[in-house]
């Protein structure tokens, strides 16, 4: 078969990034694996934006892989689409215009998703003879045009957690409900992280189409360019080019509010007010939307309060060659985030022997156990707590980095390539029954 691949070719994508990274590097070993030891002839073509960064095929392809530049619709375009629709639902009165602006999840649910038929970029992929598409995160246009495809679903927090402006104003609901309704109705297979992930997809999008043996289950890996084993001089070398006081700690999250970056710099102030403690915090990531700059701005603002200026440092985006260091160099891991079901930072964490502190939420919960300090996001006063043992108690540390990396060992790059090559080859069998496809 001829299977194209659409992945995220943005680092700033930060987790989408990462996921499709590693579906691609490990699709790539299998086809080597495949060329000795099987009579597979699958051919890959990795699709992507021509105004975006050109993706890097992995080392050791095959003459069977190839790059495809491909006309998009860009992200802005498919919400401006959404705006008018809902603009639209609301002057013939089919919802109210609070419903549409307040982000509160089914009270919109009279509102039409069809999906916009894409004929010239569906026409473009035929002609290419393409059979599957893989898409790593969620896209419009997996659906937008008539070829089979496995997308991945990484979270419905717009569902969950509509209070979070970031998933659901100014068109951001709309935009993800027209995506993931969709994908429910047409899609050959679904991957969730985890079995909460699972859950989810299966909760709110069951009556859209979604059958139980259509969701598979792909959990996380740690980015594939983490090294195992930082140098001395390397991690001299990444303290002395960003200033990094001696003990830190860490967190790469980009800016938006239920990354929950202002309840950690209130929480070190506290510690610094109430227990004497000089705790400092790194912060990598951007500040990608108004969200975002409205969230660095209070974390400012809170770092002004509790005059912890000095001790809380914003590093922007890091190039890849520069994490490993900065995850060793950690006190911890410290992310106290409010979304799940699952996070990869957990898991590079664990993979460079830092300790974790993160969420004790749904999903997060499952996937982290006994392998780190579990805190509710919504308390400064756990969070502080929590912080306060990882600084003061070594042993402590070292117990979660212990524990962290036998959590980890339960879960290999092995694990992850068998699991992926059995999706494929259900999609496969699935396309070539012809059992599944439902025509827009």
């Amino acid at each position: 078969m001829r299977i194209g691949i659409r992945p995220i070719t943005e680092h700033r994508a930060g987790g989408n990034f990462q996921y499709g990274r590693t579906m691609l590097e490990t699709l790539c070993e299998s086809d080597q694996y495949d060329l000795n030891h099987a009579d597979n002839r699958d051919e890959y073509i990795v699709f992507y934006h021509p105004n975006y960064t050109l993706p890097i095929l992995p080392a050791g392809c095959s003459e069977r892989w190839s790059l495809c530049p491909l006309p998009l619709l860009r992200h802005e375009y498919l919400l401006s689409s959404v705006r008018s629709r809902v603009r639209t639902a609301v002057s013939a009165g089919r919802v109210r215009e609070s419903s549409c602006t307040g982000g509160h999840g089914n009270r919109r649910a009279d509102i039409t998703y069809e999906p916009k038929k894409r004929r010239y970029l569906e026409w473009r992929i035929r002609r290419l003879k393409i059979d599957l598409m893989l898409y790593p995160s969620p896209i419009a246009e997996s659906f937008e045009i008539r070829v089979p495809f496995v997308i991945a679903i990484h979270d419905l927090q717009h569902l969950l957690q509509p209070h979070f402006p970031e998933v659901s104003a100014d068109g951001q609901f709309e935009m993800r409900e027209y995506l993931y309704r969709n994908v429910a109705r047409y899609a050959t297979l679904i991957l969730a992280d985890s079995a909460v992930g699972r859950e989810d997809i299966l909760r709110f999008y069951e009556p859209y189409g979604v059958r139980e043996d259509q969701v598979k289950v792909l959990p996380f890996l740690p980015a594939d360019y983490l090294q195992s084993d930082v140098s001395a001089s390397e991690l001299s070398r990444v303290r002395q080019f960003y200033e990094l006081p001696e003990r830190y700690l860490f967190y790469p999250a980009n800016f938006w509010p239920h990354k929950n970056h202002v309840r950690i710099v209130e929480a070190i102030g506290k510690l610094k007010r109430e227990a004497h403690l000089d705790v400092c915090v790194v912060f990598t990531g951007t500040s990608t939307d108004a969200f975002a700059h409205q969230t660095l701005a209070d974390v400012n603002a809170m770092a002004a309060r509790w005059d912890v200026r000095d001790a809380v440092l914003h590093l922007g985006h890091i190039p890849d060659s520069d994490m490993s260091a900065l995850y060793t160099g950690a006190c911890a891991l410290v992310m106290p985030t409010f979304f799940g079901p699952t996070n990869i930072p957990v898991l590079e964490a664990w993979a460079l022997g830092c300790p974790v502190l993160t969420s004790d939420i749904r999903g997060v919960r499952e996937q982290v156990g006994e392998a780190g300090l579990l805190v509710r996001p919504e308390s400064v006063e756990e969070i502080a707590d929590a912080i306060r043992k990882l600084w003061t108690d070594e042993d402590l540390r070292q117990d979660l980095i212990s524990l962290g990396r036998k959590r980890l060992s339960a879960y290999t790059r092995e694990d992850y390539r068998r699991q992926l090559n059995a999706v494929v080859d259900e999609a496969k069998v699935r396309i070539t029954s012809d059992r599944h496809l439902r025509p827009l």
